[in-house]
């Protein structure tokens, strides 16, 4: 059937599973088709008879029996017309399948068929035919089915309406009008989105670069071998040829060596490129016009003779002109942009499709973090580029065509103006350099600032213990202080550019006047050469800006390309290296005489490989480390490059890395890994890898989203996983890269003897396994031992034996290893710890549930004989994971993702207009008063470019006395004073924004900084660290560098806009009446605007991430995804990401245009009344008057066009001091220092300690932790503080610190109550070691002593007492040794003991250590017990336990239970009056 149909033919899942049940596409074609047709043929042969013998006359012809025929005829044309569709795409070379011939010609004939019934029957006489009633309701009723289906089809897509719209639509971009009032009715989501048009999607693009790409590689190709031959044959006959021949070939030999990926791309998007650059000329040429009939204009208004129609043509000229260039350039924009927008889907594509293909020593040469910057950085590059590309030939055209028309109007004084705008262009090149400079040194500063903010957040806790919270504020502030010193500079910088960028039309026009007046006395200034020269100075003030802003994108993109192309032009591996047809029969893999390199030029790493596998055997690889087993499998899979020698393979192929490689997906997705569901086969391979137990634990089951590289899943875990999803696959051969070594000892036996061993799940499978595990070994069929990339022997485990070769060494070699395992069983242990420490980041209850470990660590312990009962339950939480043990009993443990997940969301997605409040909050920071100052400078600005052109206008209305105008000096002195007062405006404005700007970023940073830490610990265990720290990076960087440039920006278009209305109504006072509804348009273009643009933006940058994050996971995963033959599918999921992500980015390109031209309508209406007002009162009007305000009108359009961007820039970006301002007002804790409540200096002398009746919790909403606690601890007492998890043991610490308080009850230290001194003051003068050793990035004496309180004898002593002497004095760098992020290049004991060096020199009466679990290693434990019974003999010392023989000793024992004391005395005692101590004793080993 599927054959037949090219599909299934039925699918529960699509049909019954489902919410919106529908049926498959064949068996809408087959059995609904064909049920009517059967009905009526099979009905046929009895129906005719029955007609043969009825005798009733005929009847006549009627209305209603020639609709019938008609109907039935037509119905047959569609049918006909449906069979000839399908030839019609055979001859298209798709060939449909065979269905779409068969069903179209059966329900052809049967409609005949009927319609002659019809004219049968009235012939028989009969009225009312049954049959053929009941055949149009059956037809009818089966075609009920696919006429819903299809309508569902097409709802679903969404399509874009741009494909069905007009030319007038298409023209206007009317087509975006829904798309604009649905942003503006409420926030777009992802399914208001149209889908792609079809030449858009990566499917056609991708295909299309590819073909050309390899089209380019094989021209260079055969250019490459005929240079060769045309070379050779030069050499043979060399009668008479002229050395210029043979030099020509060989340059050209030097020429075509590498495929152009330029060609390609060129051959792909050019054409489509081209139509944009034609809209570029024509809109160039017709920007020149409106000048010239200003100038027109100007003559009219002079001439009072002029008929009054001449001026109101000239109006709708201008009008029309201008429409006309607004239409045409946004039509052009449209062009590049889209170009741009499949370049990029161009290049992501063709980069993720080669990513898969390329050899694995061309992966060494470029890391992921490479590629992906090749896809992201490198292909936006070509995206921005395309934008400006036009005026690498359209400035210099614009250039020449406004010299042409200024030299006819003024002559060779335009040089002089020339001359100005060129010395400009170095003078702001060089301020662009030099800004670049300061940006990198800033991204450093701002680099390592978010690095120490990471810490601080990591380590919240440990620096709230040591009261350290100022020292590391101070180091944070001194960064800031560099990074706004820094953006100061930047700033200067900018605000000259911008007085540069201000001046420079007016620079230009008034060395232009000047020069022109003064050359010759008969040169007259009149309003039509001022005007229009005006307007054609601003012409050229924008090509003279972007030649250069073009050439520098070039060079870069030129980067760009190179490297694109370089990571293009790799070796692929060779999909042919390995044989899947042919092989010698019964055997599953062969390998002949082969030998395999990483790489062409590398040395081969195996050498002479033969072996024969038959199908179904069991074959351990086994050797020493770093022999070639990985690398045998990898030859097996293809993925190295064969260098001699034949591999064949026969089968599917399953494929265990050594490194589990899991997605981004659900648990269940990565089982499935793309195949079919089936539930049974599905528990069958959680079964058999021992993932059942896990499944209970994870929040979600098989739903549970695992993290990028399965960051929230344990070793062990991952493992099973990745081997969960080969078992499912029931693939012919399985390869496992050791997969057993990841899993603890008895899972690994429980996953061999199911799933691997000779009575496993993949019994009669071939499989191959590397393995270190000996115990395995006399299980399997064949053992391959390699050594140094040789086979050196093979067999049966005892023909191996027998030989007494490489393998028996082996054997006793790791055999010894075996049993010292059994006897220390803490290795294994401490490996497993570690392995969960780092996995267990985001579920923190992960290892506690995972009952299977914790028996047998149970059982380790109690070998050990060192453990309390609570080494059991929390065994691995080491550092502040274990938290979330103590808290158990009295809090459920969340499902913490979906929590989090919800969290999330609610941040981010800000919806809706911003509220006033935060700019006032913004102007607050940057201080009211320089907000006041800035706008009224901006007036002042706008007054004086005003000033300056009124007086323009005045100067060209003098009267002419004798061929000359008097007072040119004064005209041009008051004019030039004018326009430097302006520039000079100008560049104290953008200062003083500048300034106030950075103002109000050091403000909230400061403000920010404080509150967090202040911030009481319970925020940071609820809110992830992530969030904290985009506000410190994301949201800071906006109020850094975003907003005081949108504000100058916003300001300067506004001003602009606002001065623009004041001329215009001041020279012909009628406009204000068209002021009014064209607001009210611009108003509402602009709310529908900002509202679903920034919408847009959200979407597009939302789904842009999952596009990189899918690549660095399918690149680190590449031998997996070829070894499964998923490529294709991988490549099918990358596209549609891609698609995705411009399916927000098309409207959004699209929006910008929608709104050009509807605010550029608004502005070319200004000029319309402006010059049709003009017009009308011409008599009362001046020359200089008309030319103001017309050339004022001409420029509006660009900057109403720009005030409405910024607008939405501004609304977007000023979410940040929001979201700021939310995080700087969450609730702190109690003061550091209370003033005049200080304790005396040598407090707390005598180290008493006192509960009374002491409750705490928490959070609120919490259960109690400690109920009710009374206790009384004399100073120099030794207590160890003993009891099950969740008793609250750390929480009596935390609240002697205060990180909890009280909810009844106190706490008094030499009877002081701690709650009413300041913190500082309370946890600086006790000691704590805590459990989690955290060390901060810096030196090791600032991590010992972050305040320089302490001499370097001192710390040395220190040292030495901490047993880390000889480490440091071994350091080049000594007391500055420097330490990495967390300590990481300090060994876990190691951090512990720089943890016990701080309490020793910190050595206060009271001495709390919260004892690390069963994770640190017995000797430093032991070190650390003696130095404390040594240095802390007259200090009450409280010992939180876990290993009872530390404190047998101890002066007395406090056993908690459930928050509150159960018993109290001497360990002696406690273990006479056999109660809970005595029972945890005798666990231990010690009763």
């Amino acid at each position: 059937m599927e054959a037949f149909c090219g599909s299934r033919f039925w699918d529960s899942n699509l049909t019954i599973h489902t919410d919106n049940p529908d049926l498959t596409p064949c068996f809408q074609n087959t059995i609904l088709a064909w049920i009517p047709s059967i009905y009526l043929w099979s009905a046929l042969p009895f129906y005719l008879l029955y007609l043969k013998r009825s005798k009733r006359g005929y009847i006549m012809l009627s209305v209603l029996s020639r609709f019938k025929t008609l109907f039935g005829v037509l119905l047959w044309c569609v049918s006909w017309a449906d069979l000839f569709y399908s030839f019609h795409e055979l001859l298209q070379n798709r060939t449909p399948p065979p269905v779409y011939f068969v069903t179209p010609l059966v329900v052809g004939i049967t409609v005949l068929l009927a319609t002659l019934l019809i004219q049968y029957e009235r012939l028989r006489g009969i009225q009312s035919s049954g049959v053929l009633i009941i055949f149009w309701f059956l037809s009818v009723l089966c075609a009920m089915g696919p006429f819903r289906s299809k309508i569902m089809t097409t709802t679903a897509q969404n399509s874009c309406p741009e494909l069905n719209s007009g030319f007038l639509s298409r023209l206007t971009f009317w087509w975006f009008t829904s798309m604009a009032i649905h942003g503006y009715k409420r926030p777009l989501e992802d399914k208001d989105l149209w889908s792609l048009n079809e030449d858009d999607t990566s499917k056609a693009i991708v295909q299309q670069l590819s073909k050309e790409w390899d089209r380019e590689k094989v021209e260079c190709k055969q250019k490459e071998d005929v240079s060769y031959m045309k070379k050779s044959n030069h050499v043979q006959n060399h009668v008479g040829s002229s050395p210029e021949e043979a030099e020509v070939l060989i340059r050209d030999k030097k020429h075509n060596r590498k495929p152009s990926f330029l060609k390609a791309l060129l051959r792909t998007f050019g054409p489509y490129f081209l139509i944009g650059s034609f809209f570029k000329l024509i809109q160039d040429l017709l920007s020149f016009v409106n000048p010239q009939l200003l100038s027109v204009l100007i003559g009219f208004i002079k001439n009072k003779d002029a008929p009054a129609w001449w001026g109101f043509l000239i109006a709708a000229l201008m009008f029309i002109c201008a429409v006309l260039q607004t239409l045409i350039l946004h039509q052009h924009f449209q062009y590049c942009f889209v170009t741009g927008m499949r370049l990029r889907t161009g290049i992501t594509g063709v980069i993720y499709r080669k990513s898969l293909a390329i050899t694995n020593s061309a992966k060494r040469s470029s890391t992921v973090g490479e590629i992906v910057n090749l896809m992201s950085v490198d292909a936006q590059r070509f995206m921005d580029l395309m934008t400006f590309l036009n005026m690498l030939w359209s400035a210099p055209l614009q250039i020449f065509l406004a010299l042409y028309f200024l030299w006819q109007t003024l002559g060779a004084s335009v040089l002089a103006g020339v001359a100005v705008m060129v010395l400009l262009i170095p003078f702001n090149s060089a301020i662009a350099i030099k800004t670049r400079a300061f940006q990198v040194e800033q991204m450093r500063y701002k680099d390592s600032r978010i690095k120490l903010m990471n810490e601080i957040l990591g380590g919240i806790k440990v620096l709230k213990l040591y009261a350290w919270e100022p020292s590391f504020s101070e180091k944070v502030l001194e960064i800031r202080k560099n990074e706004l010193r820094v953006l100061k500079n930047s700033a200067y910088l900018n605000s000259l550019s911008t007085f540069a960028w201000i001046s420079a039309p007016f620079l230009v026009a008034l060395t232009t006047f000047a020069v022109y007046v003064s050359v010759d006395e008969k040169n007259i200034l009149d309003a039509e050469k001022a005007f229009v020269s005006l307007s054609l100075f601003n012409i050229l003030k924008f090509p003279l800006n972007m030649l250069p802003q073009v050439i520098s994108n070039i060079a870069q993109t030129s980067v760009s390309l190179k490297r694109i192309q370089q990571f293009l032009s790799h070796d692929e591996l060779n999909p042919n290296c390995v044989e899947t047809k042919v092989i010698a029969p019964g055997n599953a893999i062969s390998v002949r005489n082969a030998t395999f390199s990483w790489g062409k030029e590398l040395k081969p790493t195996l050498k002479d490989i033969n072996m024969l596998i038959p199908s179904g055997s069991l074959v351990a690889i086994v050797g020493h480390v770093g022999c070639g087993k990985s690398s045998l499998v990898s030859a097996l899979l293809g993925e190295m490059e064969k260098l001699e020698g034949e591999v064949a393979v026969k089968g599917s192929v399953a494929y265990v890395p050594q490194q589990a490689w899991i997605q981004n997906a659900t648990l269940k997705d990565n089982i499935l890994f793309g195949q079919a569901p089936n539930e049974e086969k599905y528990q069958d391979a959680l079964e058999s890898c021992a993932l059942k137990t896990d499944l209970e634990v994870l929040p979600g089951g098989d739903q549970t989203e695992i993290g990028e590289k399965g960051i929230n899943l344990s070793g062990g875990q991952r493992q099973r996983v990745s081997l969960a999803r080969a078992v499912y696959s029931s693939s012919d051969i399985f390869l496992l890269d050791d997969p057993l070594s990841a899993v603890d000892s008895h899972v690994a036996k429980h996953i061999f003897d199911k799933v691997i061993g000779p009575d496993g799940v993949l019994k009669g499978k071939t499989r191959i396994l590397v393995t270190h595990g000996i115990s395995f070994l006399p299980q399997v069929d064949h053992i391959i031992v390699l050594e140094d990339g040789k086979i050196s022997e093979m067999g049966s485990y005892q023909e191996l034996l027998k030989q007494n070769k490489a393998f028996a060494e082996f054997l006793r070699n790791y055999a010894l290893d075996e049993d010292i395992e059994e006897d220390e069983p803490t290795m294994l242990e401490e490996e497993e710890v570690l392995l969960a420490e780092d996995t267990l980041s985001i579920h923190t209850d992960l290892a506690d549930n995972e009952p299977v470990t914790n028996e047998v660590r149970k059982q380790f312990l109690r070998q050990l004989s060192v453990v309390s009962s609570e080494g059991g339950d929390c065994p691995n939480k080491m550092s502040t994971k274990r938290r979330v043990c103590e808290k158990k009993p009295a809090e459920p443990p969340l499902p913490i993702k979906s929590a989090n997940e919800k969290l999330i969301q609610a941040e981010t997605t800000e919806t809706g207009t911003v509220k006033l409040t935060v700019f006032w909050q913004y102007m607050k920071a940057v201080s009211p008063v320089i907000s006041l100052v800035i706008c009224f400078l901006y007036c002042c600005q706008n007054a004086a470019a005003i000033g300056a052109n009124v007086w323009l206008s005045d100067w060209t209305n003098e009267p002419v006395v004798n061929g000359t105008q008097h007072n040119t000096a004064m005209r041009i002195g008051v004019y030039a004073a004018l326009g430097f007062l302006q520039g000079l405006i100008v560049l104290i404005c953008s200062f003083t924004l500048a300034m106030g700007g950075i103002n109000a970023a050091r403000t909230l940073h400061a403000a920010l900084l404080e509150n967090k830490f202040h911030t009481p610990q319970s925020f940071y265990d609820t809110t992830p660290t992530g969030r904290i720290i985009n506000r410190f990076s994301k949201d800071i960087y906006v109020i850094d560098e975003v907003i005081p440039p949108t504000i100058l920006m916003f300001l300067g278009t506004f001003f602009t806009s606002l001065s623009t209305m004041i001329v215009i109504i001041a020279s012909t006072p009628l406009f204000a009446v068209v002021i009014v509804p064209l607001a009210i348009l611009y108003f509402f273009v602009q709310r529908f605007y900002v509202a679903t643009s920034r919408q847009l933006k959200r979407l597009e940058s939302v789904s842009r991430s999952p596009i990189y994050s899918h690549f660095s996971e399918t690149v680190s995963g590449a031998s997996v995804i070829r070894a499964y033959r998923r490529v294709k599918a991988f490549v099918d999921i990358s596209d549609s990401k891609v698609d995705e992500n411009q399916k927000s980015y098309y409207p959004g390109i699209v929006s910008n245009r929608w709104l050009g031209i509807r605010v550029e309508f608004v502005g070319n209406c200004i000029v319309l009344f402006a010059a049709l007002f003009a017009v009308i009162g011409r008599n009362s009007l001046n020359a200089g008057l008309v030319g103001l305000s017309v050339s004022y009108a001409l420029q509006v359009t660009l900057s109403l066009n720009w005030m409405v961007r910024m607008t939405s820039e501004l609304e977007t970006n000023i979410v940040a001091v929001e979201r700021i301002k939310e995080y700087s007002e969450t609730e702190t804790e109690a003061p550091w220092i209370i003033e005049g409540k200080s304790p005396p200096e040598n407090w707390p002398s005598k180290g008493d300690l006192e509960f009374v009746n002491y409750s705490v919790r928490y959070r609120k909403g919490l259960d109690l932790v400690l109920k009710d606690l009374n206790l009384q601890v004399h100073g120099g007492e030794k207590i160890g503080i003993v009891g099950r998890t969740g008793a609250g043991k750390s929480s009596m610490t935390l609240c002697l610190f205060r990180i909890l308080e009280a909810v009844k009850g106190e706490i008094k230290i030499d009877g002081v109550k701690i709650s009413e001194i300041g913190l500082h003051d309370l946890r600086s003068r006790l000691t704590i070691i805590p459990q989690d050793p955290v060390l901060f990035s810096g030196t090791l004496r600032m991590n010992l002593d972050p305040f320089n309180k302490y001499s370097d004898e001192e710390i040395w002593k220190a040292l030495e007492l901490s047993h880390l002497k000889r480490f440091v004095s071994s350091q080049p760098s000594m007391l500055d040794y420097e330490c990495s992020e967390g300590g990481e290049n300090l060994s876990v004991g190691q951090r512990q003991l720089v943890c016990l060096a701080r309490a020793l020199l910190r050595k206060t009466r009271i001495l709390i250590l919260d004892e690390a679990t069963a994770a640190i290693d017995l000797e430093t434990d032991d070190l650390i017990q003696m130095t404390i019974r040594t240095q802390f003999v007259d200090c009450t010392v409280l010992t939180i336990a876990h290993r009872l023989n530390t404190i047998m000793d101890y002066t007395r024992v406090l056993v908690l239970d459930n928050g509150t004391i159960a018993e109290f005395d001497k360990p002696a005692n406690l273990i006479a009056a056999k109660g809970i101590f005595y029972s945890m004793a005798k666990d231990a080993g010690l009763a």
